[in-house]
């Protein structure tokens, strides 16, 4: 069997990358919860074969690790972004009537023109919709403004 071999240096140490690593990581991209059994039988190989060559990718660092990606079930395809300015001293009443608001995802105290950033999540407008006009109408809250996420450019929270 032929098969090419590439280096990759990996913080000073030199790895071999194969056509069969190469494989074998395109099928963990595809799903990395597949069983090393059937990951074997996909690419020919025994089971602690390919167990192997997965902890020699993880321990040189080809490898970083196995992640989950939230599926449609759970997935909250409507962000928004609300900056919120509320009267003095409502700042605990307008936190707990937050707090009770199913698709308020974080708030946070900021410096500046607003007092709280709310992150909502929500599954269709009309869930958004409620949310923010549960939000507007709460005891203490002077003026809201919504910020709809069109499309992430960067995110590194994992």
């Amino acid at each position: 069997m032929l098969f090419r071999v590439s280096k990759s240096h990996i913080d000073g140490v030199t790895l071999q990358i194969d056509d069969i690593d190469t494989r074998l990581i395109a099928l963990l991209q595809k799903d990395a919860r597949a069983p090393v059994a059937e990951l074997a039988r996909k690419l020919g190989l025994a089971r602690t074969t390919v167990q192997t060559r997965i902890d020699r990718l993880v321990a040189k660092g080809a490898i970083a690790g196995f992640t989950l990606r939230r599926g449609d079930a759970l997935a909250a395809p409507i962000r928004a972004t609300v900056l919120v300015s509320i009267t003095p001293r409502t700042g605990p009443e307008v936190l707990a009537r937050l707090r009770a608001l199913p698709h308020v995802d974080a708030v946070v105290t900021v410096s500046g023109r607003a007092d709280l950033v709310i992150e909502l999540s929500a599954r269709s407008t009309q869930e958004l919709d409620a949310t923010l006009d549960d939000i507007a109408e709460a005891k203490g809250v002077q003026s809201s403004e919504s910020f709809i996420h069109l499309s992430t450019k960067i995110d590194r929270r994992g």
